[in-house]
Parts: C-alpha cells; structure tokens; sequence
C-alpha cells in the first residue's frame, strides 16, 4: 500500500497507514469464516441453521453498530476510537479461538462485530479530514483494496488452514496481527481533528438497530420460505417501521438537535448518485462471492479450496489496480472510469447467466477475472466521488451511511439471488427436469437478474461528475439546510 508523498506530512501518511492495515485485519475476518461452517457444525454438533447464526449475528451486529459511529467519531478522540475498536476486535478474537461450544462462540462473534463496524467509517473519516483533494483518489484507492480484497481471500485463506488445522486456527492466525496493530497503533496513532460535545439521542439508537437489524435478518432469511414466512416477513415489517421512525427522527433532529445520522448528506446530489452506485456494486460482489461458489461446488465438484484458489486472482486484481485507478481518477475524474467499470460488470453478469456445467473453468476465471477489474474501477471512483463534496462535519455522517448501506446492499444482493435461483430450481424440478439442470436454470436467472440491476449502474454513472468539497479546512462549511 503506498499513500501520496507530496500532499501528505510524514505523521499524516503514519495514521492513515496505521488505520488502513488495521481495517484490512479486521475485513478479513468478515468472510474468513464461511468455508469453516461445515467444519464448526461437526466439531461443535449444530445444524446448518444454526451454524449459519455466526455469519447473521456478525451482519446484525454490524448494521446496528455502524449507524453509530457517526456520532462516535465527532464525540470521542481518533485514539479513543481506534483503541475501543481495536480492542473489541482482539477480545472477541481471543474468545472465538478458545470457546468450547456454540454460544461462546456466537458471543465472541458479536464482540468481533462491534470492533470491525467501527473500522471503515473511522478510516474514512481520517482520509476525508487529512487528505486534501487533489490526492484523494490514490488514498482512496488504497481503502478500495481494504474493501474488496479483504473479502475475497478471506475464504481461500480459510480453506488453505482448514486443510491442516483445527476452525480454531483461523481466529489464532488474525490474533497475532490484530495485537501487533493495537500496540502499534496505541504508540504511534496521533488525534485527527477535534472531539465535539454532543449529546446522544437515546431513542435513535434503538431505531437504528431494529430498523437495519430487522431488515438485515429479514432479507437473510428470505430464501427460506420466502415472504410467507412469519419469521421473514415480521422481521422485514418491524425493520421498515423502525426504520421509517428513525428516518423521521433523524429529520426532527436536524433541526432541534443532534442527529444520529445527519440526513442532510443526502442533499448533495453527487453523495446520492454514489451511494446509489456502490449499493449496485456491492450486490454484484457479494452475489458474486455467493453463487459462483455455489456453482462451483454444487454443480462442478470443486472442493472449497479449490473454489476459494479460483476466485482469489480476482481479488488480487482489485487490489492491483486499486492504487492506478485511485491515481487515475485524480487526474480524469469519475466518468470515465466509471462508464467502462459499470460496462463490463454488467457484460460479465449476463455472460455468467449462460454459464452450464460444462463451461471451461479458464473462462470461468476470465469471467470472473473481467468482473474483478470491472469492479476496481468502479469502487474508488464512486467512494471518492460520493464523498469529496460534503462538508467536514458530515464526513463521519457520510461514512457512516456509506457503510451502513453497505451492509444492507450485501445483504439484499445475497438473498434476492439466493431466492431467484432456488425457486427457479424449485419450479424447474417441478416441472420435470433434472436435478442438475434444474440448479443450472436456477443460477441463469439469478446471473440474469443481477446484469439487470447492474445495468442501472451503468445509466447513473453518466451523470456521474467530479465535485469540489463544500468547506474545505474548515469545521464549519455550509451544508444544505432542510427545505432548500
């Protein structure tokens, strides 16, 4: 990871690397667990429902701690953020490697959650505030590798010490470098900016986590009877009503108070039109992350190793090019990276929607590979872009949201294609095809599905334009009042 030396002192690069390192840690862990469930429901005597709890409870702690850490970041000092995060994230850790059954271990779990969601938006935060904005598209595309690559070699890594150790290992390998990170970070991380006195408003936090909470396990469970289901649909109905209310309350609270979430972000249009993009991009990704591997193991017969050395190029890939295409939009701005990114995620979409079981796995890689770089060019550009022209005292607000919607946009993308491709299955078996085939028709119209969202990705990123940041320097710049 290299961060600009000209616009950046010596002591700015060192808390921003010191935050970029750590977040990486800490997204690893996000995924690093989904190849191990098989593994856990032997070891620990569960069923697949409930082992599935320990990827639902980490979202649902996710979404509702996130919200808060707008709040959090204006209130409390960088130091005192970080070192709360980070040491969350090592006790839950530890807890995962030593617990002895089930519970324990959704515990620890829960704790690593808390420590993880307050990461991203404080890294954010940290870049917005430091970094002017002629060079924030290379730091950017530093966090971009933060985002996507954590993600999609934490399944190969899990799948190469699963091979030789016990699920255990997986959280006694990330222990070490989330300890040598806290330490570090306790020596050298210097405070970004100054802590406000606010106060918080107590209703909005219950709000906010049944609001994000109910929706997030609602959509996660769609594929399980669908809406007809008591168990999904209560949990999406309480999560809209709760989210309404605190939608509402966030607008009331602009004008006599505190915001949890200042929605005032939402006045840029340019913040609009990028968080609308990233939620299609990360649909794509984690779909992508869901099917593909369900493809590959279901219907070809890899095994999760194998599954998990085939997607990691296309991780490398974002990675890779993260960094040129964060330099490259400070020179040419969104557009016009943005338009071929969105081009070619939706042409590998619907070129994945004819894939069948005897498809090469070299252009099964070249697809995915595609998609990848489709991706990196579009990640960096939308997160700099929806982000730049905000004041300073929205940008923790405005991280915040990003990533709350992130969450939720993984969320609904996993489960609108989960669902698509198991009743298509369903009605296909129905009707008298073969159990393959059947699976195979199921994946088609899920892929399909997907390049027509992804398309919509594409018409936005034509209105897509750079912007300068309202305020810049300044803790005081001027923000869209309600009812401009």
């Amino acid at each position: 990871m290299s961060l600009p030396t000209e616009s950046l002192s010596a002591q700015n690069r060192a808390v921003i690397l010191i935050l970029l390192i750590a977040t990486f840690v800490v997204i690893l862990n996000e995924t690093i667990m989904n190849v191990a469930l098989p593994r856990l429901m032997a070891d620990l005597n569960i069923t697949a429902g409930t082992a599935q709890w320990l990827s639902t409870a980490f979202m649902l702690t996710m979404a509702v701690v996130i919200p808060v850490t707008g709040f959090l970041l204006q209130r409390l000092s960088t130091r005192t953020v970080f070192l709360t995060a980070m040491t969350l994230f090592c006790v839950g850790t530890g807890l995962a490697a030593i617990s002895p059954s089930f519970v324990p271990l959704l515990l620890a779990r829960i704790v690593q959650a808390s420590g993880t969601a307050i990461m991203l938006p404080l890294l954010i935060t940290t870049v917005l505030t430091l970094v002017p904005e002629r060079g924030r598209g290379a730091v950017m595309g530093n966090i971009s590798i933060v985002i996507s690559v954590a993600p999609a070699i934490g399944p190969t890594l899990s799948g190469l010490i699963l091979q030789a150790f016990s699920w255990r290992a997986m959280f006694l390998f990330v222990l070490p470098l989330a300890l040598g990170m806290l330490a570090y970070g306790a020596r050298t991380l210097r405070n970004v900016g100054t802590p406000r006195r606010l106060s918080l408003d107590v209703l909005s936090v219950p709000l906010s986590a049944l609001g994000f909470g109910g929706l997030i396990y609602g959509l996660s469970r769609l594929g399980e009877g669908g809406l007809g289901n008591p168990g999904v649909s209560v949990p999406l109905l309480v999560g809209a009503a709760a989210l309404t209310a605190f939608l509402w309350r966030q607008t009331r609270l602009i004008r006599t108070g505190e915001p949890l979430l200042d929605l005032r972000a939402f006045r840029f249009p340019v913040f609009t039109l990028g968080v609308g993009l990233m939620v299609i991009a990360m649909m794509a990704l984690f779909g992508g992350l869901i099917l593909l591997p369900l493809y590959l193991q279901n219907m070809r017969g890899l095994s999760t190793l194998q599954t998990g050395l085939l997607l990691l190029p296309g991780g490398l890939i974002m990675g890779l090019c993260a960094p040129g295409v964060g330099r490259l939009y400070d020179r040419v701005g969104p557009r016009p990276l943005v338009v071929p990114g969105s081009l070619l995620m939706t042409a590998v979409l619907f070129g994945l929607g004819r894939i069948g079981v005897g498809t090469p796995i070299w252009a099964l890689l070249a697809l995915h590979l595609t998609l990848s770089a489709g991706l990196a060019l579009l990640f960096t550009p939308v997160f700099t872009s929806a982000l730049s022209p905000l004041p300073p005292q929205l940008y923790s607000h405005g991280s915040a949201i990003l990533s709350t919607l992130q969450q939720v946009a993984g969320a609904a993308g996993v489960a609108l294609l989960v669902t698509l491709m198991a009743g298509r299955a369903a009605h296909l078996s129905a009707q008298g095809s073969a159990p393959l085939a059947a699976q195979v028709g199921g994946l088609h119209l899920a892929f399909t599905v997907s390049g027509v969202i992804a398309a919509l990705a594409v018409v936005m990123a034509l209105f897509l334009k750079q912007t300068s940041p309202q305020g810049q320097g300044s803790s005081s710049g001027p923000v869209p009042q309600h009812g401009d």
